[in-house]
């Protein structure tokens, strides 16, 4: 029963023949581009802000880790073709033929965007959550992903989220600190802010 709910709900997003070149194009920007955000975004955190930004872009980067670490890991023990392999709908971009569930995109965006809400970097945060939906849609509307390869991405996102958080209140700033000395010395001639 889910699995019939999940075809017929990727059905009902996946672009069809005749949809607007616009807004194929605007999604394979959502889906493949957007990603240079999160380094971005992060590397801005650490070198132009203060220590609090640092010990953000830290808690993040490493929820991160975890989290692709744990879909990595579900990938391992549970194998969802992609749409395109079983075949359903259409597809407009090239993806390999590999396990759908859970989405490493929606992982990463999910998970980064949770993160920084929870360690009071709300703007960039809320923006990183807004954009993962974008990036949630467009790759079901490209057809290589099912919307519940997203919901499980949430639910890692959440889970790692859980697990790094009170580890992270404990020893977080300890950590930013010894990377804020390697930083120094590796990137001497940006030297970190406050």
């Amino acid at each position: 029963m889910l699995e019939s709910l999940n075809k017929e709900w990727f059905l009902s997003v996946n672009a069809v023949p005749g949809t607007p070149d616009g807004l194929i194009e605007l999604a394979k920007f959502c889906a493949q581009y957007t990603l240079y955000l999160i380094p971005a975004l992060l590397l801005a955190l650490w070198f132009l802000g203060d220590k609090y930004n640092r010990n953000q872009a830290l808690a993040c980067a490493i929820t991160a880790l975890v989290a692709l670490g744990l879909g990595a890991l579900c990938s391992k023990f549970y194998f969802h073709p992609r749409p395109f392999m079983i075949p359903l709908g259409h597809t407009w971009i090239f993806h390999a033929a590999d396990t759908s569930f859970p989405s490493d995109h929606g992982t990463l965006f999910f998970s980064a965007g949770i993160a920084l809400m929870l360690h009071r970097a709300r703007a960039a945060g809320g923006f990183l959550l807004v954009v993962s939906l974008f990036v949630a849609w467009s790759r079901v509307f490209l057809g290589v992903h099912f919307p519940f390869d997203m919901l499980g991405a949430l639910l890692v996102a959440i889970i790692a989220n859980t697990l790094v958080f009170p580890v992270w209140e404990k020893y977080g700033g300890s950590a930013t600190t010894l990377c804020e000395s390697v930083s120094n010395k590796l990137f001497f001639k940006f030297p970190l802010k406050g």
